[in-house]
């Protein structure tokens, strides 16, 4: 007996040696052409067998009863997640494992430009890497009722950030988190706002901080440029700017402003109409958001870009005449 007990201990030790030895040792990959990973889909409400054999069938070489065992035998087995993994090369049993646990899925990204319009948005989510595009095809009211803000124009709506997302996630999560972003963001600068401002709700402000951000890309013009706008709403002087022209041509513009587009009347068109226009015109940043409610102190009316990025200021049209001369005309 004492022969068995001590055979039946070193074959005990021998096979605990081999499974410690293969829990750190990497599996072997079946990679696609071209690959550099596989590619694991783990779905909801899948067990931890049925785990082990959607792994060796993804592309990881190893007895899926292995994988079985070993995922029963840590304890772990219950807390697998769901969702989009990539195993590399030199994944061991022991690491594959703590990151099935740890949901550390495979994140993509995509990144919202400061001044970007609604189209030009819906162009980077369909062009995102492995992100559904569930709003492909859908006007932008239905997908607006999608967000749960039915009625509310998507201009400008969107924080500009970059955003994560793992593989197969829906364009409509994106916007979602997006959406939360700016209103968080017009919140905040709405609670900083300066006591005289002539703004009266934080959507106003959402709509002179896009105006603002489309006016410049110099951040120490920002707070002078809110300024000059706010100078304008306060005295009822048409705010004359041509980026809300431009979106309100849409598809019409041409690359080139004409005279006769500041002449013909929209709603956007803020050389025949006082105020600011019905909505944004762009995804206004963060400092763009609080020039519009924290603009600089100023007498100035008038602007003109200078061609290096910065802006000219005037306080009456005789100044800002010969800066026109001396800019645009070059006289």
């Amino acid at each position: 007996m004492r022969r068995i007990f001590t055979s039946l201990l070193v074959l005990l030790l021998l096979v605990s040696g081999a499974a410690a030895w293969w829990l750190h040792e990497p599996m072997p990959l079946k990679l696609q052409p071209g690959a550099q990973v596989v590619d694991l889909e783990i779905e909801p409400g899948t067990r931890a067998n049925t785990v082990a054999e959607v792994v060796v069938a993804s592309g990881v070489d190893v007895p899926t009863l292995l994988l079985q065992l070993w995922f029963r035998l840590s304890g772990q087995a219950r807390q697998i997640k769901a969702g989009s993994y990539e195993i590399v090369p030199g994944t061991t049993p022991r690491k594959l494992l703590s990151m099935l646990v740890r949901g550390e899925e495979t994140l993509k990204n995509v990144t919202l430009v400061e001044g970007w319009n609604f189209n030009q948005v819906r162009a980077a989510l369909q062009k995102a890497e492995q992100l559904v595009p569930d709003t492909q095809g859908l006007s932008p009211e239905t997908i607006m009722e999608k967000l749960g803000r039915p009625g509310i124009h998507p201009e400008g709506r969107f924080f500009p950030d970059t955003y994560t997302y793992a593989k197969g996630a829906s364009d409509v999560a994106v916007l979602k988190r997006a959406a939360r972003a700016m209103d968080k963001r017009v919140e905040a600068a709405w609670a900083l706002r300066s006591p005289d401002t002539p703004l009266k709700t934080p959507e106003q402000a959402l709509i002179l901080a896009s105006i603002v951000e489309k006016e410049t890309g110099k951040a120490s013009d920002r707070a002078q440029i809110a300024g000059v706008f706010i100078n304008r709403l306060r005295i009822g002087m048409p705010l004359q700017t041509d980026p809300t022209v431009i979106y309100g041509l849409g598809d019409k513009f041409d690359g080139n402003l004409r005279k006769r587009d500041l002449q013909t009347d929209t709603t956007y068109n803020t050389y025949t109409r006082a105020g600011l226009p019905p909505t944004p015109i762009a995804m206004p940043g963060k400092a763009a958001l609080l020039a519009a409610v924290q603009p600089a102190p100023t007498k100035a009316l008038y602007f003109v870009a200078r061609g290096d990025g910065s802006s000219q200021f005037s306080s009456n049209l005789d100044e800002h005449n010969r800066a026109v001369n001396k800019y645009i005309r070059g006289q």
